[in-house]
């Protein structure tokens, strides 16, 4: 059972997000971004990058959420120290995925909309908070299992989603060295985490 739930939660969070990716970036409806000043905010593959950076804030939302789950998990039993390592440690590696969400968005000449950048930040991080929530209030290995799968579907979509983006912008090199540092940082959170007693 434990098996099953994790390959469905692997299929949601990777397929899952493809096919709602597809239908909202082939959507009709109108950012408040691009109806100001009739600016369309499309690169030179005619891709809006607007729905690209919401996409992508979305994929780290789904993401998030499970992180926030471990927390209260954590917290409702009783390891209170736990808690706080892992507080600390994602909010270490989630203050980076700002830059991530914002990629699509960079070399452009308009100042970005502050209600947008507030809507994209609730998207990516909110889940945190609700995953925190929702993991200390009801507790069940299954569910569990199934989040932490959906929260590993989910990162695969927005790595690659994000890489194809960086490599309309720049060079390979500078990708790999970009994900070389981010997996030393990550190395160094995991660490901090572990010896804290994790």
């Amino acid at each position: 059972t434990a098996l099953i739930t994790m390959c469905a939660g692997i299929a949601i969070g990777l397929i899952g997000l493809a096919i709602y990716e597809s239908r909202y970036m082939k959507g009709t409806a109108k950012t408040e971004a691009k109806l100001e000043n009739n600016m369309v905010w499309k690169d030179a593959a005619n891709i809006d990058r607007f729905k690209l950076a919401t996409m992508i804030a979305i994929g780290i939302g789904a993401h998030n959420f499970s992180e926030g789950l471990s927390i209260g998990q954590s917290y409702v039993s009783g390891a209170i120290g736990l808690a706080l390592l892992l507080i600390i440690g994602f909010a270490a590696h989630n203050a980076t995925e700002g830059f991530g969400i914002l990629g699509p968005l960079t070399n452009s000449e308009k100042r970005l909309p502050v209600s947008f950048l507030i809507r994209l930040g609730l998207i990516g991080g909110g889940p945190t908070f609700l995953g925190t929530l929702l993991g200390s209030i009801w507790v069940s290995p299954l569910l569990y299992i199934l989040f932490l799968s959906f929260a590993g579907g989910a990162l695969v979509f927005v790595i690659l989603l994000m890489y194809s983006v960086a490599m309309r912008q720049t060079s390979n090199k500078t990708i790999m060295t970009g994900i070389f540092i981010g997996l030393l940082f990550g190395f160094i959170t995991d660490l901090i985490v572990s010896i804290g007693g994790a």
